[in-house]
């Protein structure tokens, strides 16, 4: 399904956008109604999303050697109601989503380093890899539940 990184990354960055939609209705309806789950669902959703987000730019800027300025743009993108869309669009427009998994080491000298081959290593296992990064950021995801949400309990 995702054998690219742009097929991963756009994915991702779409579903970022429907969570924010699912969020901010979630807000009207509890304004509108005072139905206070609604938000909990949007919320929920968002924030499992919002970090799966995170988790797969984090995957992508590192396959993709992207430079801390450009991950730091597509991570902050999740913030930003409706960014994800709009800086995938740059990315992919600036070739920075071309290419494929870097499944084998190259010429390239940063090949040989730890990191670079943890991530080959990664790659290698797609399936065993998502439910590791899916249990991470359902661990993530539990721990700020239990810290409580941003702005603290009302």
């Amino acid at each position: 399904m995702f054998r690219t990184p742009y097929a991963l990354f756009r994915t991702l960055a779409i579903a970022e956008m429907v969570s924010w939609t699912l969020l901010i209705g979630g807000l009207i309806v509890r304004a509108v109604t005072g139905f206070a789950p609604a938000v909990t669902i949007g919320g929920g959703i968002h924030g499992f999303i919002f970090l799966s987000y995170g988790a797969t730019v984090i995957l992508v800027a590192k396959n993709q050697r992207w430079g801390g300025a450009v991950t730091a743009l597509a991570l902050v993108s999740a913030i930003v109601p409706y960014a994800t869309l709009p800086v995938e669009l740059w990315l992919s427009r600036t070739g920075r989503l071309r290419g494929a998994w870097r499944l084998q080491a190259g010429s390239d000298p940063r090949d040989a380093a730890w990191h670079d081959r943890v991530l080959r290593s990664v790659l290698r296992r797609p399936v065993l890899s998502a439910v590791v990064i899916a249990a991470a950021v359902a661990v993530a995801f539990t721990v700020l539940l239990v810290i409580g949400p941003p702005g603290g309990r009302a």
